[in-house]
């Protein structure tokens, strides 16, 4: 290898359901991988069943990096996980392996390779769900929501301005950080992205795998699990741990808004919303080798397409 040639970095992506765990951790025993996660839910503890976090026993077999380091009552953003990330990354190179960021958060990925200068893109769903809570409320009081979490972005909008209201809890939302604080001058990425996703070839059977993992989620003690969360010092409904999808309908259930059949119906229409967004950023992510996640040789197929491509760029 040359030596100003940039180190290789893996980066596996895909929507929710669609095997990135069981096919990092294959790939990680097959090849000098170690393994980090790109997930904004992955990095709470406590949130174990609704996220689908690795079990204890493969995290034995294959650490992650980045999994439950943080209390679901502090908040983690983009700008803190491209910190993290980046460190990680560092100490893997330096031990003469090769990172494996694994993850279904895409505004990760993108923040890391890109950074963060470009604020997100515009999403309906969360824009419909700010719109309903500022009909509720009133924009005065969703500016004093905005001014509680960044003071600085608020002090530059009229507490009647809907519109810049609006997008600025947007930008908060989806980033996970406050729009003042979001780099202007990102740092290039120091390595070679090497980037593989896993996306359905029959959308249908996905929207299956997340109905039934969700009922196994039930199964395994969801309910039971917010319901400790609910009981913690200092949580509160609008941390971005306790808006993901499925903690959000429980908690909602929980809490007697809605009925125990409304939390199963809505927690998956919202997983398959997600997944909607998911393959959508991937999509239009430049660069990118997919691989059928519904193909039932798929690890075996990432990993041909891995031992080929990092031996190429060995040889560079």
């Amino acid at each position: 290898m040359k030596h100003n040639a940039k180190p290789n970095v893996v980066f596996l992506m895909g929507p929710t359901a669609a095997g990135k765990t069981s096919t990092a951790i294959f790939l990680s025993q097959q090849l000098p991988l170690d393994l980090i996660s790109v997930d904004s839910s992955l990095v709470y503890r406590g949130m174990d069943i609704g996220t689908a976090k690795p079990s204890q026993a493969e995290l034995k077999i294959t650490p992650h990096k980045l999994i439950s380091i943080r209390e679901p009552t502090t908040p983690y953003s983009a700008a803190d996980f491209c910190n993290d990330a980046n460190q990680e990354i560092g100490q893997i190179l330096a031990r003469g392996r090769t990172p494996l960021l694994v993850g279904g958060t895409m505004f990760y990925f993108k923040a890391l390779e890109y950074g963060l200068s470009d604020l997100p893109e515009a999403n309906p769903e969360i824009r419909s769900q700010i719109s309903s809570e500022a009909h509720d409320l009133g924009w005065p009081v969703m500016h004093e929501k905005l001014a509680a979490a960044d003071p600085v972005t608020a002090s530059k909008i009229d507490p009647n301005d809907g519109q810049r209201i609006q997008r600025a809890l947007e930008v908060l939302i989806i980033s996970g950080d406050a729009p003042s604080k979001i780099m202007t001058n990102p740092a290039a990425f120091k390595y070679n992205p090497i980037k593989l996703a896993l996306v359905p070839s029959d959308r249908k059977q996905l929207h299956q795998r997340i109905e039934q993992r969700f009922g196994s989620m039930l199964a395994q003690g969801l309910v039971k699990e917010v319901e400790k969360i609910l009981k913690l010092e200092g949580i509160d409904p609008s941390l971005p741990a306790m808006r993901m999808v499925g903690y959000r309908q429980a908690r909602e259930y929980l809490t007697g808004e809605i009925s125990y059949s409304d939390m199963k119906e809505r927690a998956i229409a919202a997983t398959r919303q997600l997944a909607k967004r998911q393959l959508t950023w991937i999509r239009h992510y430049e660069g990118i080798e997919s691989f059928d996640c519904l193909d039932v040789n798929v690890a075996e197929k990432c990993l041909s397409y891995l031992q080929k491509h990092l031996e190429i760029q060995a040889q560079k």
